[in-house]
Order: C-alpha cells, then sequence, then structure tokens
C-alpha cells in the first residue's frame, strides 16, 4: 500500500465513525416530529418485511405529529403492527384511511438523559477517529522503516494526518453541540 492510499484509507476510517454517529443521533428524539424517526420500521408487505416509506407516504402536518397514508388501504392493519412492535413511544391512531402519530413531549429529566447518552456515543465517534489516526501513524511508520519514504516525508504525512484529525474531531464536536442546543430547546 502506497502512501496515498493509506491517506485515503484513514479519511474513509474516519469518514465512517462520523457517518455512524450522524446515523446514531438521527435516533434521538428531540420531541419534534421528524421523519427519519420511522428508518427503522418494517411492514409486512405480502410476507416481506418492508421499509415504511416504501408502502405509504409520511408527512409531517406539524411539528409534534406524523401523518401516515397507506397506497394500498389492505396494509393499513400491518402498518399499525409494525409502529406498535416498533416501540416508538408513541401510540399508532388509525382511523381507518390514516394513520396518526403524535411526539409525545419530553421531560427535563428524559432531555438530560438523551444528552448524556449522545455525548458518550460523540466520545466513541472521536475514539474511533483517532483510532484510525493511530493506525495510520504506525503504518507509516512502518513505510520509513522499510525505506519506502524518508524521514521528511514520514513527519510530512504525519502531520496530514494529525491536521485531518484535527479536522473531524471538529466536526464531531460542532454535532454534538448542535444536537445538544436541540435536545435542550423547549
Amino acid at each position: 500500500m502506497n502512501i496515498d492510499e493509506l491517506y485515503l484509507k484513514t479519511e474513509e476510517a474516519m469518514g465512517k465513525a462520523l457517518s455512524s454517529m450522524g446515523d446514531a443521533f438521527n435516533k434521538i428524539r428531540t420531541g419534534r416530529a421528524q421523519i427519519n424517526m420511522l428508518d427503522g420500521v418494517k411492514v409486512n408487505y405480502y410476507g416481506t418485511p418492508t421499509a415504511l416509506n416504501q408502502v405509504a407516504s409520511v408527512t409531517t402536518p406539524d411539528a409534534r405529529s406524523f401523518l401516515i397514508s397507506p397506497w394500498e388501504a389492505a396494509i393499513l392493519k400491518d402498518i399499525q403492527t409494525a409502529l406498535v412492535k416498533a416501540d416508538l413511544g408513541m401510540t399508532p391512531q388509525n382511523d381507518g384511511k390514516i394513520i396518526r402519530l403524535k411526539v409525545p413531549e419530553l421531560t427535563q429529566e428524559r432531555r438530560k438523559d438523551l444528552v448524556k447518552s449522545m455525548k458518550k456515543t460523540s466520545e466513541d465517534a472521536r475514539i474511533k477517529v483517532r483510532q484510525a489516526r493511530k493506525d495510520a501513524n504506525e503504518a507509516i511508520k512502518q513505510l520509513e522503516k522499510k525505506k519506502e519514504i524518508g524521514e521528511d516525508d514520514m513527519h510530512k504525512w504525519m502531520d496530514k494526518i494529525q491536521e485531518l484529525t484535527d479536522a473531524n474531531v471538529k466536526k464531531v464536536d460542532e454535532a454534538t453541540q448542535e444536537k445538544e442546543k436541540d435536545l435542550l430547546k423547549v
């Protein structure tokens, strides 16, 4: 593996850490209806587990509710069952044509618990970013040891890896602050 491939591999590993943190943040409920909150819901559609957005239209008519309109009236009960099974903390209300979900208010205590959980997730992302840096630096040292790159190049590339690390840690911190603000906003 050459040094450019190593840098790209490191960049990709750090990107995956940020991406998984973002996915985890999206699953944290803030008290407002966000369509991605229902991403994990799978409906039994003719015997096949299918994503909710593939069998129904999902909208947010206001900040605290969802409106789910199935494309086939016959699967309304299956959608309701899937929503109950998903254990979202919301009770589906079926009127025979559509399903409504109300997002409950978050208590201050619950908000603080969510912030604590979110900070653990962001720390895990920072650890993954730093681990990618450590792996890259070890690989760079090995390349220098094998005389594939010179000592000056080794230091130059280690500095580049550090810059990449700093940039990704800053992105983690910014996303964390933004989500924390969002969670604590009443």
